[in-house]
């Protein structure tokens, strides 16, 4: 079974986050990752800024970041897999709507696939939609459009 904990930092936690952490349960199970503790982390410009300076030295808010962990522990017999942190910036997810005319509930679920795809190993080099990463991101939501976060 895949665990989620979500948490916000310098945001209100918002009240779909519940429906946020089954959707991740939803997309590890349909990719078939097995007994995966995820973290998501709902959060600011200013700190995503500085998470995205720190680690990737772009001085530069961005829409999500993701931390893999990748480590096999034990746990009352059972093993699982701390896959990692996905981090989301609330307010540059509601200026990507704005930029590429999308709801927040279909950007929200497309940060946390991405998020989740990089946890798995994915990459891509580009943002260009030709990218195998981002052909499967799309493929991804288009197949799990009927769950809803934050409508």
């Amino acid at each position: 079974m895949n665990r989620v904990d979500i948490s916000a930092e310098g945001v209100a936690l918002p009240d779909w986050t519940d429906a946020a952490a089954m959707f991740v349960t939803a997309v590890c199970d349909r990719l078939l990752c097995e007994n995966w503790d995820t973290s998501v982390l709902f959060c600011n410009d200013n700190f995503i800024q500085e998470l995205n300076r720190r680690f990737r030295n772009k001085d530069e808010p961005t829409d999500v970041l993701s931390f893999p962990l990748g480590g096999a522990i034990t746990e009352d017999g059972e093993e699982r897999y701390t896959s990692g942190d996905i981090v989301i910036s609330l307010e540059t997810l509601r200026a990507n709507c704005n930029t590429f005319n999308t709801g927040e509930d279909e950007e929200l679920r497309r940060l946390l696939i991405h998020g989740i795809l990089h946890l798995k190993g994915f990459d891509h080099a580009t943002n260009e939609p030709g990218e195998e990463m981002l052909l499967l991101q799309e493929k991804l939501l288009a197949e799990m459009n009927r769950i809803i976060i934050n409508r």
